[in-house]
């Protein structure tokens, strides 16, 4: 790994991992007087996988919350593309090209496939309330250019075939696919994954896997992950962050990471030789 944040490096496989995009400095976030985060700092460079692990309570997806935007740490700074961030609602986090998916799914149950998919392009519709309800002129181009690019995604993900299906009617495994369908409509330079793989069978998990690495490779994506499976997450991987009790036991490749006998006592339990 390079230390220098400016510099590229190729991986093993050939890919291009790029300068550091987003740093974590020193966050430290409370919720009274537990300490949720402690202290922690992490970098994410353009165009890796970057996967957050450790055990239930350990922090990872309120980690995943201060990068969105939904919590604010008391302590710490969020710097992105070389510059600090100041604190930031949701909204305005995602207009900065970062999108998320949520470890419990969140998506409109009665809507359908498409229209879900379609709310991912909340920031691409800038046409006001009167234009889009009478839909003319600027407001049907918007609209026509917006479905073609849910369209896409909708393709990319291969679930055409449900596309007119209302959500609620649809498996968990495919449930997930819609969701990440929606963060990609957003097209984010940073996608934050919660669980993508949680509940899933060995099937729907190298699916999402190989659209997982799909999107890295054909988008360019950047992509934290955090994920259970430690199969998955040694296969998918450009670098990996080890949390427990709201601390950072680990930080490096996933063969590193495996090897770190802290790691090994606190949450893998065994060495992954």
């Amino acid at each position: 790994m390079l230390d220098n944040p400016t510099e590229s490096y190729v991986t093993a496989d050939g890919r291009t991992i790029g300068a550091v995009v987003m740093e974590m400095r020193g966050i430290t976030l409370r919720f009274g007087g537990v300490e949720a985060i402690k202290d922690i700092s992490f970098d994410v460079r353009e165009g890796e996988i970057r996967a957050i692990i450790g055990p239930n309570g350990a922090g990872k997806s309120s980690m995943l919350n201060v990068i969105s935007g939904f919590y604010h740490p008391q302590e710490g700074e969020v710097f992105y593309k070389g510059s600090k961030r100041p604190p930031m609602k949701p909204f305005q986090v995602a207009r900065q090209g970062i999108a998320r998916t949520f470890q419990n799914i969140a998506l409109f149950e009665g809507m359908s496939v498409l229209d879900n998919v379609m709310t991912g392009r909340l920031n691409y519709m800038k046409t006001g309330f009167f234009s889009q309800a009478m839909w003319w002129g600027k407001a049907e181009d918007e609209e026509t250019k917006n479905r073609a690019k849910a369209e896409e995604i909708i393709d990319f993900l291969e679930i055409q075939a449900i596309r007119k299906t209302p959500v609620g009617r649809l498996p968990y495994g495919l449930k997930k696919r819609v969701e990440l369908a929606r963060a990609l409509a957003a097209e984010p330079q940073i996608l934050l994954l919660d669980e993508p793989m949680a509940g899933m069978n060995v099937e729907e998990k190298e699916d999402m896997s190989r659209f997982i690495l799909d999107v890295n490779d054909e988008f360019g994506t950047t992509i934290v992950l955090i994920e259970h499976d430690m199969g998955v997450v040694m296969d998918l991987s450009d670098r990996v962050v080890v949390m427990d009790y709201g601390k950072k036991i680990g930080d490096g490749t996933p063969d590193e990471v495996r090897n770190n006998q802290e790691v090994i006592d606190a949450y893998l339990g065994v060495s992954h030789d």
